[in-house]
C-alpha cells in the first residue's frame, strides 16, 4: 500500500487540520463540518493527479477546445456517520462519482475492549470501478478493514484509494496488511499512536460527534 502524507507538503491544507484539531475552535460544530469538507476538497484535488484521462473536443462559442477529462468511473464509500462531510467534499470535486455508504461502528464491551460490527450497505456495483474509501480518522483500521470487506459484496474494484484526515502509525501498519497492495492512502496527517481506548494521540477527538453531536451509546 502506498502512503501519501499531505503533511509533508506545506499548503492550505494545514490549515484545516490545525483548526480541526484546536479544542476551542472545533466546539463550532458548523465550522468543524465545513473543514472536513475542505480538507476532503483538498484530498480528492490530489488525488485527481493520479487518475486517467482521455482527450475530446468541445464545442465553445467561438471554435472547438481540446480538454482532458476524466476516464474512470469513481465510486465514493464512506463509513457513516462520522465520514459524512468528508465524503460530502470529495463528491464536490468527484460530482459525477457513484455513492456508497457503510454503516460499521464500535460496539464496547466495557471501558476499553470493543468489536466494530457492520450491519448496513448501500452501494452500486464496484466492478471494474475506481473505489474512493472515505473515513476521517483511522486510529486501528479495523472498521476500514471491514468495510471493504464487505463492499465486495457489490464486486470488486480495479482501483482502491482511502482518503483520510488523520491516521495512526499502528492504523497504517495494519492496512498495509490487510488492504490490496496496489491501494493508495492519501492522508492530510499521520500521528503515533493511540490510546487505551483507541483514539488517535493528539488526534482530535470523536470526529462524529463534532459533526453531528454527541451520541448515547
Amino acid at each position: 500500500m502506498q502512503v501519501i502524507d499531505l503533511s509533508q507538503n506545506n499548503s492550505v491544507l494545514n490549515n484545516y487540520i490545525r483548526e480541526i484539531r484546536d479544542i476551542t475552535i472545533q466546539a463550532d460544530a458548523m465550522r468543524f463540518r465545513r473543514n472536513m469538507e475542505r480538507i476532503g476538497e483538498v484530498i480528492a484535488i490530489e488525488l485527481s493527479k493520479s487518475l486517467k484521462y482521455k482527450k475530446i473536443k468541445t464545442q465553445t462559442p467561438l471554435a472547438v477546445a481540446q480538454v482532458n477529462i476524466l476516464d474512470e468511473q469513481l465510486v465514493i464509500a464512506s463509513i457513516l456517520r462520522a465520514g459524512l462531510a468528508l465524503h460530502n467534499g470529495i463528491l464536490a470535486v468527484f460530482d459525477r462519482a457513484e455513492n456508497a455508504f457503510v454503516s460499521a461502528y464500535r460496539k464496547y464491551l466495557n471501558d476499553r475492549q470493543f468489536d466494530i460490527h457492520v450491519e448496513y450497505i448501500s452501494a452500486p456495483s464496484l466492478t471494474d470501478k475506481t473505489l474512493v474509501l472515505a473515513d476521517p480518522m483511522l486510529a486501528t483500521g479495523g472498521s476500514m478493514e471491514l468495510s471493504y470487506k464487505a463492499l465486495l459484496q457489490k464486486g470488486t474494484p480495479t482501483n482502491i484509494h482511502i482518503v483520510s484526515t488523520i491516521a495512526s502509525k499502528p492504523a497504517i501498519e495494519h492496512l498495509q496488511k490487510v488492504m490490496p497492495a496496489a491501494t493508495t492512502l492519501w492522508v492530510a496527517a499521520i500521528d503515533d499512536t493511540i490510546n487505551e481506548h483507541a483514539y488517535i494521540v493528539p488526534g482530535l477527538g470523536d470526529a462524529g460527534d463534532l459533526a453531528f453531536g454527541e451520541k448515547l451509546d
